[in-house]
């Protein structure tokens, strides 16, 4: 594959993958509403309960508004990264502070968008990692911000990853089953060891989905260095997040972020990463 160097296809790139970022912030902040709202009406059809008035809630609808005065967001405020910078991180109308996650979300999505393009070309091989990449990375925001990773997102990811090994890498396809299917058990077996020595939960079954989905990318081989690359990061930052905030000493703390972003590093450094892993394996034996 040839790499993508020019410089006005580039800006291109960056452009598009601004506006999906933008859409990344839209799937990050409504998902968990609408399942929640889907849950809800579940419950009460169940349980033959009325069910209460519920705000119309969608990926396109209502239009895009400030979170506290529920203004209506201009297009020119809406535009990637600009708006933000334009107002400052604060609302038009009532001049609240708008979260830094979204220029962020932006940021990281052209960051990853570039460098799979920079590396792969204008490629069908480009498409399918960026797009794994970004869900990738709405499914860490996601898991941060509610400890949930929806099946809407992960299951996808999971099949998406057989169908890519399978149209672009026949010769992988086994190793990314036997990847999805051990992602999945051994998620899984730690999950009741964990239960059984404690009494508590240690992963949550979404976390089971998103090892199955990094194992159908990456392949069996992988498994190994997202699990150090994210059990050691996860470890170090949650003891550093109870030193500073004493109050959430002992709170719960997602898994999805960490499993989130070791996987992105496999993906975006290929073999190479996997490679250096098993040398550095080698050479400590």
């Amino acid at each position: 594959m040839t790499p993508l160097s020019d410089p006005f296809l580039l800006c291109l790139v960056a452009l598009l993958a601004l506006t999906l970022g933008s859409f990344l912030n839209v799937v990050i902040a409504r998902l968990p509403m609408m399942l929640s709202q889907q849950w809800t009406r579940e419950a009460h059809q169940t349980l033959a309960l009325t069910l209460p008035a519920q705000k119309r809630c969608n990926l396109l609808v209502p239009r895009s508004h400030c979170p506290e005065c529920d203004t209506p967001i201009a297009w020119h405020d809406n535009i990637p990264l600009v708006g933000y910078l334009k107002r400052r991180g604060r609302c038009a109308q009532c001049r609240c502070a708008i979260s830094v996650q979204y220029p962020l979300v932006e940021a990281a999505s052209m960051a990853l968008v570039l460098w799979v393009a920079w590396h792969h070309g204008l490629t069908l091989d480009t498409l399918a990692m960026a797009l794994a990449c970004l869900t990738l990375l709405a499914l860490a925001v996601i898991d941060w911000r509610t400890m949930l990773l929806p099946d809407v997102l992960t299951l996808p990811l999971l099949w998406g990853g057989l169908l890519y090994q399978l149209i672009s890498h026949p010769d992988r396809l086994a190793e990314s089953v036997i990847g999805a299917m051990a992602g999945y058990g051994v998620a899984w077996g730690f999950y009741w060891l964990f239960r059984l020595a404690t009494g508590r939960e240690g992963l949550g079954r979404g976390d089971f989905k998103l090892l199955a989905a990094l194992g159908a990318w990456c392949g069996w081989m992988s498994l190994p260095l997202i699990l150090v690359l994210s059990a050691t990061t996860g470890a170090v930052i949650g003891i550093m997040i109870q030193l500073v905030i004493p109050r959430l000493r002992g709170a719960p703390m997602p898994f999805g972020p960490f499993l989130s972003a070791a996987g992105m590093l496999i993906l975006l450094g290929g073999d190479r990463v996997i490679a250096l892993y098993y040398n550095i394996i080698g050479l400590a034996i």
